[in-house]
């Protein structure tokens, strides 16, 4: 049994996760602060590929990266970089669609902080990247690790959009995801069973892990 789907996902969803870990925070610590229209409009902008079919999301991202359209031919003629068709072309996709799940998270978690603490930090001469890091991020953990845990688990499952713009090469882009659809193509479902078994072990990892943090954070809450 070749494991380089599972070993594919797994990279995919954590350098995907790594990166909306911080474009989220960013965003949301930003867009928390701005006046409530702005901030509507900006939810349903960041917002709107949680909504929006994953083969949609690949087939605008197919439009951008493709090596016949602007960003993907400068790519290609600067860099001899070709986008599409690449297992870290996944990535993109990923990133894209898992995105609005951190963001609303980290949103809800730096709403729900308590502002007299930052005010009473810049009162004693505290910098506001000390408050940020040593105050508000400690304060609203349990929320952000819950939603990096939630957009993990989306990435790692991610098909239609990965699909779109990474295709499926076995030993090359292949993923979970794919496979599973390959393999039943193919009527090898002994194998595919494999595969989703696999797929159903992790994802109950994941949310007994969600789980775990939102107790962890309720007990927080109820002592406070």
């Amino acid at each position: 049994m070749d494991l380089y789907p599972l070993w594919n996902s797994i990279r995919i969803a954590l350098i995907s996760t790594v990166i909306v870990f911080f474009l989220g925070i960013l965003a949301a610590y930003y867009i928390a602060k701005t006046p409530r229209i702005i901030k509507g409009i900006l939810d349903v902008i960041l917002t709107l590929p949680l909504v929006l079919p994953p083969t949609v999301v690949g087939y605008l991202l197919l439009r951008i990266f493709g090596p016949r359209r602007f960003v993907g031919a400068w790519l290609f003629e600067q860099f001899d970089l070709k986008v599409p068709m690449t297992w870290w072309s996944a990535i993109f996709a990923t990133t894209v669609v898992i995105f609005p799940l951190m963001y609303r998270t980290a949103r809800g978690a730096f709403e729900s902080f308590d502002e007299t603490l930052a005010y009473s930090g810049r009162s004693i001469g505290l910098s506001n990247p000390f408050i940020f890091w040593r105050i508000r991020m400690p304060y609203c953990k349990q929320g952000i690790l819950a939603g990096c845990v939630l957009s993990f688990a989306r990435a790692l499952g991610e098909y239609g959009a990965t699909s779109m713009i990474a295709g499926y090469t076995p030993g090359k882009t292949a993923t979970i995801s794919t496979t599973v659809y390959q393999l039943w193509r193919t009527n090898d479902d002994a194998l595919a069973l494999k595969w989703v078994g696999i797929n159903l072990m992790i994802s109950f990892i994941v949310l007994l892990a969600i789980n775990l943090l939102e107790k962890k954070e309720g007990r927080f809450v109820a002592r406070s």
